[in-house]
């Protein structure tokens, strides 16, 4: 069926919910964990997010699209999401780095998108009932057998889809630095070799002794996709990498950290998807602005008994986000301060690490 000139588009909920509208971008059936991201701006670097991936993506600002697609804004090589959803896309966007419009993107990598359908409702109920499976499809197909399928929204083994498969060097004159990909942004690359890192980035999969054969001053891990618990063999690598060298994690980074000091994490009812959630540093007081996408956290109550001390909590929830390990050179934190899409309070993150490393190197460390 057609409407206004474009195929008619049907969003559905594993409860059963339904959202009907027109789409746009490609045309055919996807499932998917259905989540929202409050921000108004950052489009593409979600799409490109790899700790998107296998989801269904909808944006609770209304108007989605307006300045295009650049070449800029991507933080992998292409898109992970499997649907997007938006109130309003622009369809003649402006912007003086424009090279494309949202949907000519969305059509090239194969991503099926829904428009006009109420978000705010949508959002209001993920909110209520929690993040669910749920699909996108421009087919004619009865909701029952939509409903029966909705296995195909599951992502075992996440990370390993995502994660680099070979070893590869961004060279640099600073510290060496192993970047663990578990789903890594770019940006968090770019940030290391603005300063001068040399970094080599080697597969989620890779032992402690592969990473330490490269000798490197720090390890950096990245964000990804999926339950932390799901990787085992992260877990069991940190455990063999803390004690021997700094370490500092980002997002599902953090969350690995905290599994192998032998704390525990808990899946969150709808997540934290957005560019203004408000974290406080127990430490100092300060308040930072951050850019946040995950759908799992560190337990607080887990984290007696372990060597792990609580730095950082969010200020709309109280969750955990950020730790500092009590005798070693180690910290992470839950949110993404390398931002990507927004705001750059927590950039000096990455100052700290490197004096974290020139500390060490110099024999400046002092355990606990």
């Amino acid at each position: 069926m057609m409407v206004n000139g474009r195929r008619k588009a049907r969003l559905v909920l594993q409860n059963g919910l339904v959202f009907e509208g027109v789409h746009f971008g490609a045309a055919g059936t996807r499932f998917g964990e259905v989540v929202f991201n409050t921000g108004m701006t950052g489009y593409q670097e979600i799409l490109t997010d790899p700790s998107y991936y296998g989801q269904i993506v909808t944006m609770t600002y209304p108007l989605i699209g307006n300045y295009g697609v650049n070449v800029d804004d991507v933080e992998s090589r292409h898109p992970h999401v499997r649907g997007f959803a938006v109130r309003t896309f622009c369809e003649w966007p402006s912007h003086h780095k424009l090279v494309d419009q949202l949907e000519s993107y969305l059509v090239q990598h194969d991503i099926v998108g829904i428009a006009g359908i109420d978000t705010r409702e949508l959002t209001k109920a993920i909110r209520t009932v929690g993040a669910m499976p749920g699909v996108i499809t421009t087919e004619d197909l009865p909701v029952e057998s939509l409903l029966a399928r909705m296995d195909e929204a599951l992502v075992p083994d996440a990370v390993k889809r995502v994660t680099t498969q070979t070893v590869y060097r961004a060279p640099g004159a600073g510290h060496r630095v192993v970047l663990i990909d578990y789903g890594m942004k770019a940006g968090i690359l770019r940030a290391l070799l603005e300063r001068g890192c040399d970094v080599i980035v080697v597969p989620a999969t890779s032992t402690a002794e592969e990473v330490l054969r490269w000798k490197p001053h720090g390890v950096m891990l990245s964000n990804g996709p999926g339950n932390p618990e799901d990787a085992p063999y992260a877990v069991e690598a940190l455990r063999g990498l803390i004690g021997k060298v700094p370490i500092f994690g980002i997002c599902l980074g953090h969350q690995l950290i905290a599994l192998a000091c032998g704390a525990k994490t808990r899946k969150l009812k709808f997540g934290h998807r957005g560019a203004n959630h408000p974290v406080k540093d127990l430490r100092t007081g300060r308040v930072d602005i951050t850019s946040q996408n995950h759908g799992y956290v560190v337990d607080a109550d887990s984290l007696q008994g372990t060597p792990l001390e609580l730095t950082h909590i969010n200020l709309n929830d109280g969750t955990v986000e950020g730790l500092v390990h009590r005798h070693e050179p180690v910290f992470c934190v839950q949110y993404h301060p390398e931002s990507r899409p927004g705001p750059s309070d927590a950039r000096y993150l990455f100052d700290e690490f490197i004096d974290l490393m020139t500390r060490v190197r110099e024999g400046r460390f002092a355990h606990a």
